[in-house]
């Protein structure tokens, strides 16, 4: 148990807002001495828990892959499972659903493209609100979504990342007045999304889906052509969670 107390000190250290902290910097937050600290996060990277570039570290992939079964046991995972997996059937592309957590949103359901050329997309994946189509949706339909990205900040990933807070509102506005948003390369070069919200039984927003696609299949050409379809898959996820059209959510 004393063991397991302290890798959760280590463990703790790490946050959406701070990924990559150094081994300092760990041994400074969790309190524990630095040859144990030292010790206890070589273990948890030679078993693949964390991950290490040079100084800095990582939650790994073995720890995300272990925690994956667990969204499996929630409500929303289960019950948009089959409309997830009809979109990318219908799609031919990876189809993901993102719950939000302050400036950011994370990948709490997978259906995976069967194409070989890919975006990687895995379960427990964290990326911010205002760069990606998904982000956007979030933004459009949940008020206090604005006022956490404002304070975290709007980082550069690419050229075409919305660094502007009146350019990201004009985005958003737009993504709320059509019912779903695109974007392209804003996270990653050579990627492209396309998400609409998911409401719950009480009118609120409860998630968003979408797909992710190498621009090289999904351009910008492709979005009246698909966007209809992520726009339908949202309406059968919230139907699913008990929203009824009669219900009004959130402008």
């Amino acid at each position: 148990m004393l063991v397991l107390e302290k890798i959760k000190r280590i463990l703790d250290c790490f946050s959406v807002s701070a990924p990559e902290p150094s081994l300092r910097e760990i041994v400074q937050l969790s309190g524990l001495n630095q040859s144990t600290c030292q010790r206890l996060v070589h273990n948890l990277v030679r078993e693949g828990f964390l991950d290490r570039s040079g100084d800095r570290y990582r939650i790994g992939l073995t720890l995300v892959q272990l925690a994956a079964p667990g969204t499996f046991g929630l409500d929303i995972v289960q019950r948009t499972k089959p409309v997830l997996q009809r979109l990318c059937d219908e799609t031919g592309e990876t189809a993901c659903l993102y719950v939000r957590d302050g400036a950011f949103r994370t990948v709490i359901a997978v259906a995976e493209t069967r194409h070989i050329v890919m975006r990687l997309f895995k379960v427990g994946m964290v990326m911010p609100l205002h760069a990606g189509a998904p982000g956007k949706v979030f933004l459009a339909h949940d008020p206090a979504a604005r006022a956490d990205v404002v304070r975290e900040g709007l980082s550069r990933y690419t050229a075409h990342t919305p660094t502007d807070i009146d350019v990201l509102d004009a985005q958003v506005e737009l993504a709320r007045a059509q019912g779903y948003a695109a974007s392209f390369e804003e996270r990653h070069e050579g990627v492209g999304s396309i998400s609409a919200p998911v409401f719950d039984h009480a009118g609120e927003l409860a998630a968003v889906l979408g797909i992710g696609a190498p621009t090289q299949r999904v351009t910008e050409d492709d979005v009246d052509k698909i966007a209809p379809l992520v726009v339908a898959a949202g309406q059968d996820a919230s139907t699913a969670l008990g929203y009824r059209p009669s219900k009004i959510h959130p402008a």
